[in-house]
């Protein structure tokens, strides 16, 4: 049985946790920044010295073995404790540093956030960012990612969610297409027209508007020769032309600034499309970095109030 000397056990196991988190030698190796045969060379040793195999490998993924669920399970608590105290002691002395990794959707980190990065990292030059630009639902936890910027009306229980900002749906056309085809006056007239819109699954598509009063409500099937799962590429089809759009501001706001896009059907407001809120959400802990509460609060002061 192959002995590891007491300082680097804590390194040995630190990695187990890591690989028990991200699911395969790959991931773990990229979070702790060490090559693939380093990180199963580590792992290996560590059985070795166990006695016992604490994972299993396939081809595609790494499972625990019940002696590798009890040994992690043991070390999740402490190494958490480790943490969060290195942390603390680190962060209340000198100037906010460290590294934030967040991930947002692709149309407001585009147009959104990255204009407004610039000014962060001026003001907090020992903060470092990494940004993963994804419509999809990244899981913070095993990915690894301090903060995630969600454009939903569902939210994990097990997270902490502050509001970033209100959004508002609008619908929009390029001013070629209206005066080529005219502007719809009433929902209902949107039948007449190329629809550029979000597939929600194999159905026919609906877009449903409320009338400004709030008095009336409107459900109107559409068609159109274009659909897609990004804004920006709806948004990009509306400039070309194509036909209405129905779009969240953030993704609409510079085009219509710009006069490229013009509003269609003002007096009626889009609902049951996109969310109405952007939320920050991070992985609920008792302790957390001052980079991610700095990158948080300067966040929310940036968009809430404009």
């Amino acid at each position: 049985m192959q002995e590891i000397k007491t300082d680097a056990l804590w390194i040995h196991l630190h990695w187990l946790l890591v690989l028990a988190e991200q699911g395969s030698f790959t991931r773990a190796a990229e979070r702790l920044e060490v090559s693939k045969a380093a990180m199963s060379q580590k792992i290996k040793a560590l059985e070795q010295a166990a006695g016992v195999a604490l994972v299993q490998r396939t081809t595609r993924s790494v499972r625990l073995t019940s002696a590798g669920e009890k040994l992690v399970e043991e070390l999740r608590e402490p190494f958490t404790r480790i943490a969060q105290g290195f942390f603390s002691v680190r962060d209340a002395a000198g100037p906010v540093r460290g590294l934030v990794r967040i991930s947002a959707p692709v149309a407001f980190a585009r147009q959104q956030l990255i204009p407004v990065v610039g000014d962060f990292l001026r003001t907090y030059p020992q903060i470092r960012l990494q940004l993963d630009v994804t419509d999809r639902l990244v899981s913070l936890g095993s990915e690894g990612f301090d903060l995630a910027i969600r454009h939903s009306d569902t939210l994990p229980e097990t997270h902490v969610a502050l509001p970033l900002c209100d959004t508002r749906t609008l619908l929009v056309a390029s001013p070629a297409y209206l005066a080529a085809q005219g502007a719809p006056q009433t929902p209902q007239e949107l039948v007449q027209h190329n629809c550029l819109y979000y597939p929600r699954g194999v159905e026919s598509p609906y877009w449903t508007f409320a009338s400004v009063t709030q008095e009336e409500r409107v459900r109107v099937r559409i068609q159109g020769s274009f659909a897609t799962n990004n804004s920006e590429s709806i948004r990009d089809a509306a400039l070309q032309g194509l036909g209405i759009a129905m779009l969240p501001d953030f993704s609409a706001s510079e085009a219509l600034g710009s006069g490229a896009l013009q509003q269609v059907l003002p007096r009626w407001r889009a609902v049951e499309a996109f969310a109405e809120k952007l939320w920050i959400v991070r992985p609920y802990s008792a302790q957390v970095p001052r980079a991610v509460t700095t990158l948080t609060s300067w966040l929310r002061a940036r968009f809430i109030h404009g």
